[in-house]
């Protein structure tokens, strides 16, 4: 039997080296990606945006999370697409065709797909001035009076959605789809 192809993937992690806690070093976890199998491992900045190849992501990163666990005894969560699909969440973005202000716009993704039922069920108006879209896995948030005044947090997202989601800035997503594929324009 043929051996699965090496797939190009990137994970985020959700909320570490933020306040003083999940204090984590980026060589410690390269060390985690690299122990769980992965290669060609690239960090970007310091907040856990990890670029890797695999031939089983979804394996990788229960490793990786098994590994942070056991070794430092942290819960951090991971969320992870193919390049492809990340290549797509961020070209897919509805509010670059609204002409919004890219300094406000954050990509979230999702551990899973939320039922249609609840995604309908979620406050447009929970946080006065702030937008939100939710695309199968993904979630874009425009946040023209600061991401810091919206009440649009992981914690309300996660609850409503009952999914665990991360977000990046945009500036950090279309960085990293720059990475992922440096023939683009991202």
């Amino acid at each position: 039997m043929p051996s699965p192809p090496i797939q190009r993937a990137v994970a985020l992690a959700r909320g570490i080296n933020v306040g003083g806690k999940n204090r984590i070093s980026m060589k410690d976890l390269a060390r985690a990606f690299e122990a769980s199998g992965a290669t060609n491992i690239k960090i970007y900045i310091q907040s856990g945006n990890v670029l890797f190849d695999s031939k089983d992501a979804a394996r990788c990163i229960a490793g990786v999370t098994r590994q942070l666990r056991e070794s430092l005894q942290l819960e951090i969560p991971l969320v992870w697409r193919s390049a492809a699909d990340y290549l797509r969440a961020v070209n897919d973005n509805p509010f670059l065709a609204q002409s919004a202000d890219p300094a406000f716009l954050s990509l979230g993704l999702l551990s899973s797909v939320p039922a249609p039922s609840v995604v309908r069920q979620l406050d447009p108006n929970r946080s006065p001035g702030d937008q939100f879209k939710v695309i199968g896995d993904t979630m874009y948030l425009y946040q023209p009076n600061g991401i810091a005044r919206s009440k649009l947090t992981n914690a309300w997202i996660d609850r409503a959605l009952g999914v665990t989601s991360t977000f990046r800035n945009w500036k950090t997503a279309t960085a990293l789809a720059a990475l992922l594929n440096p023939a683009s324009d991202s």
